[in-house]
């Protein structure tokens, strides 16, 4: 199947003429993952929720929101009335919450989007909205305008997967993590899917992104991992020749964004690694000569691991 690329940030595409030939246009599930830290300013937050309430209000494009809140996060505000008001009283409003005990953010995509798609059918996209980002920022004001662009790319387009891609100068942590620690192990465990990986976007662990019905049901009943996923949802849309494009998200920054850690950064190489070498031995364990295939990729993997640790030390805190 030939795949496509918008290499471009597009503007609302005009709905396809309705025959009574066409399929009949799929609707939209957002599905809203709560900051796994509770801001102590909730107006970014409430910025958000009015816009989700805007989406729950037209329900013939878009299907009820679904918010996942991680147990921990709940139960570290249980005894806070502004998280069981804004709970209770907004997010419970315009969407339906889902409690879940959850290792990392990638697992309560995982809960949230399995959630849609159960209630889901066939043509649908399923769109993922991280909670902590500055949403009430005129940045962010701007980005909820036009975010729902990024679904209807992949009805008007028909495409499977599209990524939205943050804008970031080349000093930026986020940037320097992709550049020197994930783009530089994809091409050393999946060289030439990373190729086509980055003809598509610079963010393969972006946390914006929507999927198509089919593609997801395909995605959801492989393993899933709690880290690191859409780098994975990206391979097996490569594996599979899916159609794939790109969405600029523009300069928007987390609710947590002080600067990234040296720490944090090598955490993120380390889980890296470990999800690209349980995928590859997924895939290839059944070839006869795997194991000695891999020692190799290892030394290799190794190697440009410790790279990233040198690097990453001289130019991060």
């Amino acid at each position: 199947m030939k795949k496509s690329s918008s290499r471009r940030s597009p503007g609302r595409v005009a709905p396809r003429a309705a025959t009574a030939a066409q399929t009949p246009r799929g609707r939209i599930h957002p599905v809203v993952i709560y900051p796994f830290r509770q801001p102590a300013d909730l107006g970014h937050l409430e910025r958000l929720y009015a816009w989700v309430g805007e989406l729950a209000g037209d329900p013939g494009t878009y299907a009820r929101p679904v918010t996942v809140v991680d147990r921990k996060t709940h139960h570290a505000n249980a005894a806070s009335r502004g998280y069981l008001d804004f709970r209770t009283q907004t997010a419970a409003v315009c969407s339906d919450l889902v409690d879940a005990w959850c290792v990392d953010t990638c697992q309560m995509w995982y809960t949230g989007l399995g959630q849609a798609y159960d209630r889901g059918a066939a043509g649908d996209v399923y769109w993922l909205i991280p909670g902590d980002f500055n949403y009430g920022t005129p940045v962010g004001q701007e980005l909820l305008g036009r975010l729902h662009d990024l679904p209807e790319i992949l009805l008007d387009l028909d495409q499977d997967l599209c990524v939205g891609e943050i804008i970031t100068d080349h000093n930026n942590p986020k940037q320097l993590i992709d550049t020197y620690g994930t783009f530089a192990l994809l091409y050393t465990w999946f060289p030439k899917e990373a190729r086509e990986i980055r003809e598509y976007t610079e963010r393969p662990r972006s946390e914006f992104f929507a999927i198509r019905h089919e593609f997801l049901g395909e995605v959801l009943r492989q393993r899933w991992f709690a880290y690191e996923q859409t780098v994975v949802t990206l391979l097996h849309a490569v594996f599979q020749q899916k159609r794939i494009s790109r969405f600029c998200v523009g300069e928007i920054t987390d609710l947590h964004d002080g600067g990234e850690t040296l720490a944090s950064a090598l955490q993120q190489v380390e889980r890296t690694e470990r999800v690209l070498k349980t995928l590859w031995r997924a895939r290839h364990e059944g070839d006869p000569d795997w194991i000695a295939r891999y020692r190799l990729l290892e030394q290799q993997s190794e190697a440009v691991r410790r790279t990233a640790q040198i690097l990453l030390g001289n130019l991060l805190p």
